[in-house]
């Protein structure tokens, strides 16, 4: 089983729209992961038929026993996030703001604050339209944790491909280098970073790939709006070179990307020409 990767240094690179066109050529022998949590959108172009959902649990908040506290403020004192003001008398803690990290409850001497397990989200397995399956999930808003629960999307794909037999896993990763990325990175076979000729597209590009040659995973490139800037497309191609990532391809800017997001239709089923290209990009990945 091969697991491969799609990521970038950056949003707005086409990331989401070539991943899903991969899972296109893909078929019946990929296992879809969406694991860009924090933004998921590529249901948008693969047509879930939800088929599993569970709620995901990670990471605790203070709550604070109001028949119990003694009003001593020593939570809101120890507290380095001042999540804990007193408002109309009684400390109340500001779930946004609580870290979870329960200090507050073990100084509290009437032992008031209750370190209650959050549901951040939640996971869940649906049939696409490609004949196959996707697992994918929604956190919830200004939730933290979503490494973990990339982590979870990961495993839960892993898990169906060897139950079903398949022999990829196709990952459409973060964008940047945060928590999630890291996460996603974390057991993959092959890395398509997805870039673009601008000056933070180069910039991204250049970081993400640090973090990839610390996990050690060979990589391929592809650039997207190619000819928006044939100066810094060649800069990347040279940058390639140097760093021996596999030039998979190039995709001159096309506003069809577009139509075909708004037609709820990944790019390969609008365009016949993108079509061809990324067709040969995917045979160079298998």
């Amino acid at each position: 089983m091969k697991e491969i990767v799609v990521i970038s240094g950056k949003g707005g690179t086409g990331k989401t729209s070539i991943t899903a066109s991969f899972a296109y050529f893909g078929g019946k022998d990929a296992i879809i992961a969406d694991c860009d949590v924090d933004a998921a959108d590529m249901h948008l172009l693969l047509q879930p038929q939800q088929l599993k959902s569970e709620e995901f649990y990670s990471g605790f908040l203070a709550e604070i026993d109001q028949n119990k506290c003694i009003k001593c403020g020593r939570c809101s004192e120890v507290c380095r996030f001042d999540s804990i003001p007193i408002i109309e008398g009684k400390y109340i803690v500001k779930p946004l703001d609580c870290e979870g990290c329960g200090y507050c409850s073990q100084i509290c001497p009437k032992d008031a604050i209750l370190m209650k397990e959050q549901n951040v989200g939640n996971w869940l397995i649906s049939q696409i339209k490609f004949g196959t399956k996707m697992v994918h999930a929604n956190l919830g808003i200004g939730a933290d944790n979503s490494g973990k629960l990339v982590a979870k999307v990961k495993n839960e794909a892993k898990k169906l491909a060897e139950k079903e037999g398949k022999k990829i896993i196709l990952v459409d990763g973060s964008p940047g280098v945060g928590c999630p990325v890291v996460s996603s990175l974390s057991g993959a076979s092959y890395v398509v970073l997805v870039t673009e000729p601008s000056v933070s597209g180069i910039h991204d590009l250049k970081r993400v790939y640090e973090l990839v040659k610390k996990f050690g995973i060979p990589a391929g490139c592809i650039i997207n709006k190619a000819d928006i800037n044939l100066q810094k497309t060649e800069e990347i191609i040279k940058f390639l070179a140097e760093e021996n990532i596999e030039f998979l391809g190039s995709i001159s800017y096309n506003e069809d990307f577009t139509r075909a997001l708004t037609a709820g239709k990944t790019i390969v089923e609008f365009d016949d020409k993108i079509k061809a290209l990324l067709k040969e990009c995917w045979k160079k990945l298998i």
